[in-house]
């Protein structure tokens, strides 16, 4: 029997949320608050069709406000050009893609929103609909070690044996590695490396929210194919509707297609070079001044960071003074580092 739990950690600027399988994260969602709704998995609009692209079967669709999508089409169901139609956002958009939409109907009037998308609560309760939720001190601890976990490349296995996890524009790469995993049978000890790697990675690319092509570099040679696609079927099969699955090649590889669905962790928390974004390093210094604050509730808290977190998290500081007073300072230092935050007492 499998133990869900959904995770709410509600704080100053951004939610998050955490479904979680017995103990392990399975999907982490992001909502900061001052995330565009018209771009949210789910949502409805009125758009205009912009221009079309008759040879990629593709319409661009301007939804207001300078935010563009695109919209497939086939043949016989061409859109015109100028015309008003209601959409619904069916892939966020995600690092030099834009949102992807899908066709309700005629639409009236300038490009709007009809419905928002499902809030963080919403959309994990739509996966896990008996799954309790929990909004405690733990809520946030479990969020933490899911953000800390989705970031990362290498990833250990169960047993020994590591996972190595790298999106690039055109496709994501996973490795499984045999390392260290102990067995006095070799090809035992790989086809159970196999059978956890590709477990572990169908978790880890639901936590990342990562889609599009994969290719899983399987360890060893020789492999069992039919049990090996048997057991990715069953793995990748769980919350993940549409997953089509190719032939293990005879160098080892297993190719999917996972449907795009939301905005992969990575391009929302990373800069394009790789490093922490200022908005997250941000998120995470007002994490720590709430912690602080109800942890030392008579103590004058200074946050310091560089000039450019300090910009993403000054329009905040006012929310938290309604909740903690002007006992909190936020100040910026022009030689701080620029992935540093501290937070001291005075």
């Amino acid at each position: 029997m499998t133990d869900r739990v959904i995770y709410l950690d509600r704080g100053v600027g951004e939610t998050r949320g955490v479904l979680a399988l017995d103990g392990r994260p399975e999907r982490l969602l992001i909502h900061r608050d001052d995330d565009d709704p018209r771009l949210g998995l789910g949502a409805r609009l009125i758009a205009r069709v912009a221009n079309l692209e008759p040879a990629l079967a593709t319409a661009f669709l301007d939804l207001g406000g300078g935010l563009e999508a695109i919209m497939p089409f086939k043949p016989e169901a061409r859109p015109v050009r100028g015309a008003a139609i209601e959409v619904e956002i069916r892939s966020e958009p995600r690092d030099g893609k834009l949102a992807t939409t899908r066709y309700l109907g005629a639409g009236e009037g300038a490009p709007r929103l009809l419905a928002r998308p499902d809030g963080v609560a919403e959309a994990l309760q739509r996966i896990a609909r008996d799954a309790p939720i929990r909004e405690d001190a733990q809520a946030r601890v479990i969020a933490d070690e899911a953000e800390a976990e989705a970031l990362e490349t290498l990833h250990p296995l169960p047993g020994g044996g590591t996972l190595a996890i790298e999106p690039t524009r055109a496709l994501t790469a996973i490795d499984i590695d045999l390392g260290e995993r102990k067995g006095g049978d070799a090809k035992r000890a790989t086809r159970q490396a196999n059978l956890a790697g590709l477990t572990e990675a169908a978790r880890l690319l639901r936590l990342k929210g990562l889609g599009g092509i994969v290719v899983i570099d399987l360890a060893g040679r020789g492999h069992d194919g039919a049990a090996l696609l048997a057991a990715a079927r069953l793995a990748f099969a769980a919350d993940n509707p549409g997953v089509a699955f190719g032939p293990i090649s005879r160098f080892g590889t297993l190719e999917l297609l996972i449907p795009r669905r939301t905005r992969p962790l990575l391009d929302r928390l990373r800069q394009p070079g790789g490093a922490l974004s200022d908005r997250t390093l941000a998120q995470r210094l007002i994490r720590r001044l709430e912690t602080e604050a109800l942890a030392q509730p008579a103590a004058r808290l200074t946050a310091r960071c560089a000039p450019a977190v300090a910009r993403e998290t000054g329009p905040w500081m006012a929310a938290l003074a309604a909740r903690f007073g002007a006992r909190l300072t936020l100040s910026e230092v022009a030689d701080y580092p620029d992935d540093r935050i501290d937070v001291s007492a005075t």
